[in-house]
């Protein structure tokens, strides 16, 4: 959803960014060796050279979110409203016509497939922007895109307004699409 307002639009800050690649790889890390040696063997490949990319990281994404919001559990409303702010910007920036042509799929199969590239934390998301034929074909985790959103709504009963002036949504990018 897009926010139309007088106000300007509120930015994710660096520490908030930093905030949230950090909890990611927190998550990540309480999960072992195994995980990290996939998500590694994922920003690593050659995706020219690539027989068929590995899927196995998918098994882990639910355990993953759980850590993540054990790691949340203590966060105040303005923390998670601003880590759903700086995921939002994230899956923004990547709402890009060269990442759908990757990882094809519908409006909401498009936002999940950039729900995933978030997931697997900033080495993998800065490949795909980078290079988007490092993302995955129908690789998803609908649960990251709204995932800050739905602890803060869980927790203190409402959605949280971020004030960005932007969308997550796929094909709410201009700037990302050719006219």
């Amino acid at each position: 959803m897009t926010v139309t307002t007088d106000a300007p639009p509120t930015m994710p800050t660096s520490a908030d960014e930093a905030r949230l690649w950090s909890l990611i790889e927190s998550a990540w890390a309480e999960l072992g060796p195994e995980p990290l040696a996939l998500r590694r063997a994922l920003v690593e490949r050659d995706p020219a050279d690539d027989d068929g990319p590995s899927y196995a990281i998918g098994d882990w994404l639910d355990r993953f979110l759980d850590r993540l919001g054990h790691l949340c559990a203590e966060l105040t409303g303005p923390e998670l409203t601003d880590l759903d702010r700086v995921v939002e910007r994230k899956l923004h920036d990547i709402d890009r016509e060269d990442v759908h042509e990757v990882t094809d799929g519908s409006d909401d199969g498009f936002l999940y497939c950039r729900g995933f590239i978030v997931a697997l934390g900033r080495g993998y998301y800065e490949a795909v922007r980078a290079d988007p034929a490092m993302a995955l074909p129908d690789a998803e985790c609908e649960s990251m895109c709204y995932f800050f959103a739905h602890l803060h709504n869980d927790r203190f009963g409402s959605w949280p307004e971020t004030g960005s002036g932007i969308s997550r949504e796929s094909f709410g990018n201009p700037a990302g699409w050719s006219a």
